[in-house]
């Protein structure tokens, strides 16, 4: 995310702050990792093991310490430096890499590095612009044969959405097949606990050589 976006990106950082502060809530801070993500590592019995992952948007570190107990070597970012903070504290045995890092200017050695890509709800956060910018800026993480696994609220074009975030369009979770990365999977989930009932449950790959998935 932005940095040098104020309107676009830098209440992140108050949020936090003021969440550290006991004065607001994080939205999709639930205390643990996103039941859709451990479901999907359950299921297609995900084994890390000498491979990289990288989570977006990691808040206070959920996400990533489930990647992490897979046997990924994990690195975790976000734009907030309390966050980080935040998850450093709250897991200080981690073997995740918890960094401040910008999704709009990463570091040239993070593009197609990460046999594993996590996005859950970082991009939905953001308004349009910049949130088309982000989508392809967290495709640009897959490494060759490496996965995507995206998961966000769900709504339908031209469907009232109160925000941020808010929940994404199916054009808009198609919109991270591109530069070599493909969809082999976007699930339209239903039912599902609040804040938004309805979700996306999206698995990406990036094809141009094969011979290294994660199943």
């Amino acid at each position: 995310m932005a940095s040098g976006d104020d309107e676009a990106t830098g209440w992140f950082e108050p949020l936090y702050a003021a969440a550290e502060a006991g004065e607001a809530v994080v939205p999709w801070d639930s205390g643990a990792a996103s039941p859709l993500l451990v479901d999907w590592t359950a299921a297609g019995r995900i084994d890390g093991r000498g491979r990289r992952a990288v989570v977006v948007g990691c808040g206070l570190g959920d996400d990533a310490e489930h990647v992490a107990s897979l046997g990924f070597e994990t690195v975790a970012f976000d734009i907030a430096p309390t966050a980080i903070r935040g998850a450093r504290r709250r897991f200080p045995d981690s073997r995740v890499s918890y960094v401040v890092a910008d999704l709009l200017a990463l570091p040239d050695e993070w593009l197609r590095a990460f046999d594993l890509v996590v996005e859950v709800i970082t991009v939905q956060a953001l308004p349009d612009p910049p949130r088309a910018a982000a989508i392809a800026a967290v495709s640009s993480l897959v490494a060759v044969d490496g996965t995507l696994i995206v998961v966000s609220g769900a709504r339908a074009v031209g469907e009232p959405a109160n925000g941020p975030p808010w929940p994404l369009t199916r054009y808009e979770v198609e919109a991270f097949a591109t530069g070599g990365v493909v969809a082999v999977r976007i699930e339209d989930l239903r039912g599902q606990p609040g804040p938004w009932a309805r979700r996306w449950r999206a698995e990406f790959r990036r094809v141009e050589v094969s011979g290294r998935g994660l199943s």
